[in-house]
């Protein structure tokens, strides 16, 4: 096992506990033949409550349910339900799709969210992961707005050695944004990473901000921002979708950076979201330091969802 693997299942024990080891309670030890009986019913209904005690969504939910429905009169079904479901969510997950890069340099990527959900810290976090792999990339301090915003990005950026490009204090963000940019492509970078503002999506004025940055990234650079990464708390549970869909509007989110994943048993948020907005997880936090964001992997999430660490 690898160690992101151990880490991923470690940030997921708790969604492991409520999710997967129920599920293997279910189907332990059945006493009846589940294909032909009302067992098999019930069986189903408890799986549904299940999933959406996990926060799966009903969306999501209903789609697997009905797929597992329809497969009742195969022969072996109870026996390989665990599978299916594993296969279902697997599915889901994966038909949310990550857009391809246009080989645009510097790629322009844009971290957004509303206020507590770990945004600032996430980019900080991903500066180092895209340092790691060989890219070279500076931040920009776009978030002007909150006091000790810049301060705080710093010391992210500091720990991740890369550079951050900052205004003064009450600069506009666009033009910070316009320097960053600038800066990038003179140095022939791979990637300026923005930190906006935190915003709750009801603030129209913060909202046109976003639309302000993404207009000064285009005429620029062709096809910026390349990457807009809506930062959500997954303690938050269902509520986020009504952030995400807000921010949808504003900026053209083209994927999710799940927070707090390991203070939590609702992960299966992570599915709602590929199910219900047809946007792809990019990376899940599973912890406060530095090297606790891991790029998303589905079948490693599915993997952690039905399997505690190290046997717990």
């Amino acid at each position: 096992m690898t160690a992101l693997l151990e880490r991923l299942r470690a940030g997921l024990r708790r969604t492991a506990q409520q999710l997967g080891d129920r599920v293997d309670e279910l189907l332990a030890n059945p006493t009846a033949d589940l294909v032909t009986t009302r067992a098999s019913v019930e069986t189903l209904d408890t799986l549904e409550e299940l999933l959406l005690e996990a926060d799966v969504g009903v969306t999501a939910t209903d789609r697997i349910i009905a797929r597992l429905q329809s497969r009742r009169a195969e022969p072996g079904w109870v026996g390989s339900l665990r599978n299916e479901l594993r296969n279902e969510l697997l599915h889901v997950l994966n038909s949310a799709r990550i857009p391809t890069s246009d080989g645009s340099r510097p790629r322009v990527v844009m971290v957004v969210g509303v206020n507590g959900t770990g945004k600032t810290t996430t980019v900080g976090k991903l500066a180092k992961l895209i340092h790691v792999r060989g890219e070279r990339l500076l931040v920009c301090a776009a978030d002007t707005f909150r006091a000790g915003a810049v301060e705080q990005l710093s010391v992210w950026a500091e720990r991740a050695s890369v550079e951050v490009i900052k205004g003064a204090d009450g600069a506009d963000p666009a033009s910070v944004v316009f320097d960053a940019v600038q800066a990038g492509r003179a140095r022939g970078l791979d990637v300026v990473l923005i930190d906006t503002a935190g915003r709750l999506h009801t603030r129209v004025n913060l909202m046109g901000e976003l639309e302000k940055i993404c207009r000064v990234v285009a005429r620029e650079i062709q096809g910026a921002p390349h990457e807009v990464l809506l930062v959500i708390d997954a303690t938050v549970g269902q509520n986020s979708l009504v952030q995400a869909r807000q921010f949808l509007e504003h900026s053209a989110v083209t994927g999710i950076v799940l927070t707090k994943l390991d203070g939590t048993a609702k992960g299966g948020l992570a599915v709602a979201i590929a199910a219900e907005l047809g946007l792809p997880i990019r990376y899940v936090g599973v912890g406060e330091g530095v090297d606790d964001l891991l790029p998303f992997s589905a079948e490693d999430y599915v993997e952690g969802l039905f399997t505690s660490p190290t046997g717990q």
